[in-house]
């Protein structure tokens, strides 16, 4: 049986950016997929470059930054070689970016029905009128109470909760394939955050789409995602199926994070339990150690982890590991180096 072609792709991606201290591998070397109506969950720490990812399959990283190896396709088409006019065409209407920081992204001197107009009519030929009758409508699908009034609101006029649910009937109004959803419950308390997840989670069975949910928060990705990929230090350092990857991580750094999440009950015999934190600091990214990037943070290192950089190789079923741990002709016995 013939497997169907991923609606996204990203192979072997590099991300640069020349800086006064010298050049900064921002993304190195990542390749994962995404499939037909899935939502892949992208997880790690701040600066972990999950944001540069989405940003270059859009095509929007600018000088000193730059896009230095790599493919993405999607639906077969390799978007780092197409021509500006058709990148241009892809954006937002073939795939469409949630950005972080509602309230900052969108533009305070405009109302946020002339914002999502603006948007409908860069890929559709309508008048600005039958645009703001559409934004009106996407309003109301993103659960806007009295869309008709607030069609004519600025930015500062609504709440973080609000204007999180503009930009995602913004992202909405030219019908994308695949939405990529940038931290999108940041700064948001608990309750619009689960308000907010249900929205997405629904909108993407409504309109069929597929979605690539970039988050720090575990429990976000948990609740929404099919698959992870966990982010290292610009590296992919563990992928795998949100069930297997929450039931049995393999990854030490994976297993590290997991442990860090806050649970109900943290107490034993009424004294307050210590979060474990993973010891250690983000490597220096102007200062390129050889081997694994979290070797010197890792509780399992070996001697091979701080001479050689691990592969991201398959391990049973869909889960992938970038660790000497899992590598067949290491993982056996090695003497351990502290």
């Amino acid at each position: 049986m013939e497997t169907q072609a991923p609606l996204l792709e990203v192979d072997n991606l590099r991300v640069e950016f020349n800086t006064l201290e010298g050049r900064i591998r921002a993304v190195d070397g990542i390749s994962f997929n995404v499939q037909e109506g899935e939502t892949l969950g992208l997880v790690g720490e701040s600066g972990c470059g999950k944001s540069i990812t989405a940003m270059s399959i859009l095509r929007l990283i600018t000088p000193p930054g730059r896009i230095a190896a790599g493919r993405i396709l999607y639906r077969g088409r390799d978007l780092l070689k197409v021509s500006e006019p058709e990148i241009r065409k892809v954006r937002g209407k073939e795939i469409a970016l949630i950005f972080q920081e509602p309230v900052a992204a969108l533009n305070p001197v405009y109302t946020v029905g002339n914002q999502i107009a603006e948007a409908i009519r860069v890929h559709n030929k309508v008048s600005k009128k039958d645009a703001l009758i559409e934004a009106v409508r996407l309003l109301r699908l993103v659960q806007i109470p009295d869309p008709e009034r607030r069609v004519r609101d600025y930015p500062h006029q609504m709440s973080g909760g609000m204007c999180q649910r503009v930009m995602i009937a913004m992202s909405l109004s030219c019908k994308p394939s695949l939405l990529m959803a940038d931290e999108p419950t940041t700064a948001l308390d608990v309750t619009i955050q689960a308000e907010i997840l249900d929205l997405l989670k629904r909108l993407k069975d409504e309109f069929r789409l597929s979605m690539l949910l970039i988050s720090h928060n575990l429990g976000v990705i948990a609740g929404s995602a099919d698959r992870v990929a966990v982010m290292y230090a610009g590296r992919i350092v563990e992928e795998a199926p949100v069930r297997e990857i929450f039931a049995s991580p393999k990854h030490p750094y994976t297993i590290g994070l997991l442990r860090s999440v806050p649970r109900l009950g943290g107490r034993d015999r009424g004294v307050r339990r210590r979060l474990p934190a993973i010891p250690g600091n983000v490597p220096d990214p102007l200062s390129r150690e050889p081997g694994c990037p979290f070797a010197p943070r890792c509780t399992e290192v070996m001697q091979v982890c701080r001479r050689e950089e691990p592969q991201l190789l398959p391990l049973e079923g869909e889960r992938k590991v970038s660790c000497f741990l899992h590598h067949p002709a290491v993982g056996e016995g090695k003497a351990v180096a502290r």
